[in-house]
Formats: C-alpha cells, sequence, structure tokens
C-alpha cells in the first residue's frame, strides 16, 4: 500500500490510521460518527461507512456493519459526515480572481475545481460556458483516484437568430458530449430582449430529441409557466418579480421539476456597495486572496454599485425570492442548492455554504437545506451514482467537527473532504 500511516492505535482487532496520500486503494472505514447520509433518513449516530475501490460498500450503526479484513480504519468518533455539496448550477469557466476573461484552460479548471473540493463542494454541475477542456475532465472523473470536484457540463448558453441555428446550437453541444443544453429567457431587467417564444420551444424539442434535459435561466413568473408549459426541465434561478401562485405550484408538482434557487447570485449584484461581514470570516479568508478583497473595497467600486439600478433591483427583490423558496419546499417542491458561483466576486465554494445558510433562512431545516444540497441534488441533474452515502454509490464526503444538522452554519466546520474515498490535498 502507498498509504502514510502517521499514527496508529488498536481497537476490536483492527487498525486505525491517519491518511495522508490520495490514491484510493483497498478498502478504508470510517468509524465512530454521525452519519447524514443525504436521503431522508435521520442522521446515524456511532455510524460506520466503508468505501472500497471510491464506492460505498456500507453504511449502518457500529454494532452491525462488519468491517472488511485487512480494512484501514478511520476514527471520527464525536465527529459528523455528511455527502459532498452538489452544486446544481455552478460555473467552471474562464475566471482568475476578479477577470472574468482569465484563461479557459485545463490547468485553470483544476484550480476551480480544487477550491470547490476544498469547501466540501464535490461535484459541480457547469450549466454554460464550457468547453473542451470542461468536457475532458468531466470525461477524466469516473475513477477511484479522483481528488478534485466532479463537473458536468452544458457547453454554450444556447443563441441563435432563427429555429435552424438553435437547432443547430443544441447539436453542437449534443455532439460534444453536454450532459444538459442551458438557455436563458430573460431580458436582463428590460435591457436585452429575451428569446421568441418559438425559438424556445424549438430549443426544447431538439434537446429532447437528443435526450438531454433543458436548464432555464429566468426571472419572471410568466417565463417559469410558459417553460413548464413547453416541457423544459430545470428552473435554473429564482422566481424573482412575484410571489409564486398555485397554478404554478400545480404545474410544477405535476411535472416534478426542480427549482434551483440561487439566492447567492443575488447577493453578488448588491452586496459589494459596503463591505460584507464575511470579509472577516475565517472561512473566507482561508481561500480568498487578499488583493481582490482590497479591490472590492475600493470607495469607488462600492459607490458604482450602491448607484446600479439592476443591483438594488435584485436587492429589492431578494425577499421575494426567498420567500419563494419557502413557500415552493413547504409544498413538496424539490429544491436545489445551486448557486452561479464561478463569474467574479461569486466566490466558489464558500458561497454554497451561505447559500445553504439562506435556504435555512428562508424556511427549510438544516437537515434539509442538507439533503437539497446532496441527495436532491443529485436527484435534479440526474447524476445517479453520487449525492448520499448509500452502496454502490461514489464515496464524496466531508467530515465536520460540529453537526449541521443542529444549526446549519456549523457546515463551516469541515476538517476534511473525501472524494472516490480519497483525501482532498489542502492545497
Amino acid at each position: 500500500m502507498i498509504r502514510a500511516i502517521t499514527s496508529a492505535l488498536a481497537l476490536f482487532g483492527f487498525l486505525f490510521v491517519s491518511i495522508s496520500t490520495l490514491a484510493n486503494e483497498g478498502t478504508i472505514a470510517f468509524v465512530g460518527a454521525t452519519i447524514i447520509d443525504g436521503t431522508d433518513a435521520e442522521p446515524l449516530e456511532d455510524g460506520v461507512l466503508v468505501v472500497t475501490e471510491g464506492r460505498v460498500r456500507s453504511v449502518g450503526p457500529r454494532s452491525e456493519v462488519t468491517l472488511p479484513a485487512g480494512a484501514e480504519v478511520v476514527d471520527v468518533s464525536g465527529k459528523f459526515i455528511m455527502p459532498g455539496l452538489i452544486n446544481a448550477h455552478g460555473h467552471v469557466g474562464a475566471t482568475v480572481g476578479l477577470n472574468g476573461n482569465g484563461g479557459y484552460d485545463r490547468a485553470n479548471l483544476l484550480r476551480q475545481l480544487g477550491l470547490y473540493a476544498r469547501y466540501g463542494v464535490t461535484t459541480v454541475n457547469s450549466l454554460g460556458g464550457d468547453e473542451a477542456a470542461g468536457f475532458q475532465l468531466r470525461n477524466e472523473q469516473f475513477t477511484s483516484g479522483l481528488n478534485r470536484a466532479r463537473i458536468y457540463t452544458a457547453g454554450s448558453v444556447v443563441v441563435g437568430d432563427s429555429e435552424q441555428a438553435i437547432r443547430d446550437e443544441v447539436n453542437r453541444n449534443a455532439d460534444m458530449g453536454a450532459d444538459f443544453i442551458k438557455v436563458r429567457i430573460d431580458d436582463n431587467l428590460g435591457a436585452t430582449q429575451k428569446m421568441p417564444r418559438p425559438f424556445f420551444e424549438a430549443l426544447v424539442d431538439q434537446a429532447h430529441t437528443r435526450r438531454l434535459p433543458v436548464a432555464v435561466h429566468l426571472y419572471y413568473l410568466d417565463d417559469a409557466k410558459f417553460m413548464l408549459q413547453a416541457n423544459a426541465d430545470i428552473i435554473a434561478h429564482s422566481i424573482r418579480d412575484l410571489p409564486v401562485d398555485q397554478e404554478f405550484i400545480n404545474m410544477v408538482t405535476e411535472r416534478g421539476t426542480c427549482y434551483i434557487p440561487t439566492l447567492t447570485r443575488e447577493v453578488s449584484t448588491f452586496v459589494y456597495e459596503s463591505i460584507p461581514d464575511f470579509f472577516e470570516d475565517p472561512y473566507f479568508l482561508k481561500e480568498v486572496e487578499p488583493a481582490i478583497i482590497e479591490e472590492l473595497s475600493t470607495p469607488e467600486r462600492m459607490s458604482r454599485i450602491a448607484g446600479s439600478r439592476s443591483a438594488q433591483t435584485y436587492k429589492a427583490q431578494l425577499p421575494t425570492a426567498m420567500e419563494n423558496v419557502g413557500t415552493l419546499h413547504n409544498a413538496g417542491i424539490r429544491v436545489a442548492m445551486g448557486t452561479d458561483t464561478g463569474p467574479p466576486a461569486r466566490f466558489q465554494g464558500y458561497f454554497e455554504h451561505m447559500e445553504m445558510h439562506m435556504m435555512v433562512d428562508a424556511g427549510m431545516s438544516p437537515l434539509n437545506a442538507i439533503r437539497s444540497s446532496t441527495g436532491v441534488a443529485a436527484d435534479c441533474i440526474g447524476m445517479g451514482d453520487i449525492g448520499t452515502l448509500e452502496p454502490g454509490k461514489w464515496g464524496d464526503f466531508s467530515v465536520l467537527t460540529e453537526n449541521p444538522a443542529d444549526d446549519i452554519r456549523n457546515s463551516h466546520s469541515i476538517e476534511s473532504v473525501y472524494i472516490a474515498g480519497n483525501l482532498v490535498p489542502n492545497e
């Protein structure tokens, strides 16, 4: 074995070890934690999680799980395990610092996927702007040696000046191997023209012909109803102009559509009008470059945002977005965590935790926010081998020192992250 054993003690005849390598070989058992498995089950105290060759082999109470012979055992007594977080709407692209065109290349994408992973975000559904390097990384991730966040891809955000151009762009993305088709039916608060509805209907038809789900960027309740009538699949942003009504709830319920609020996307539009509180949060500061904070804190930038009509409109309508999250969750609609992180100043990794915190502020319980960020999110993006800690699924999870099911802000207590059973490097 290539594993470094830095400390060991005997318990029940097994060897407890500290793991410092990357490659997952054989079987690892994590013993003694309270396990939140991402399903509807209640947290399991004094649990055992066994991972073999990157996948969950068994999970259950210590008294009922037989550890395989030769298993390496990690003592996590008194700690908490939850599945890796899944961002159902993020971006992995060309951003470097506050530059949105810093280079779309393999090294930059790996940097971002490592950053996500260190925050416990083990999967990112990248909805738009994806190029060949992103598709290649997606194709490489189905291995027990993985130690960075997984990525799923949509290719370009589809646009076109005719129905045929729309269909051609859908086909181009599909031919590249896209997991989703991404489209906008929004007018940017009246600043741009919406995609004509016949074009949108052609897009949905072509995507479904290619057996791909359609994720929709929207803003207005009326557009959300239209996309449902057109049989699009995923609502990729909040409805922000109006409270959702019973007609919409009935439509979503009937179709089983998922709703991804991206509340932190709204926050990012206006929060830098002043110095945000999270600029003093050690969990944020551990990954951000000081120069970025300095630039975002300049009086000129803050004044510009404070005077921005769009920023102030998004700020004013954030309460409506949050109210809609609570209403839809209480109505039994599947709400999946998503942030739209990736563009400049939407901080990958940190904002996913903020999103969960805001979902709780919107009326969800901490445990339901965790489920929405793990098992529900996996279900919403159609990825059946991640999201929950069940036998056969990838062993993607975090170990925490405090219980996030008691207080969602304890999500900041992640001390280690594993992807396919591999310890994610600290940098």
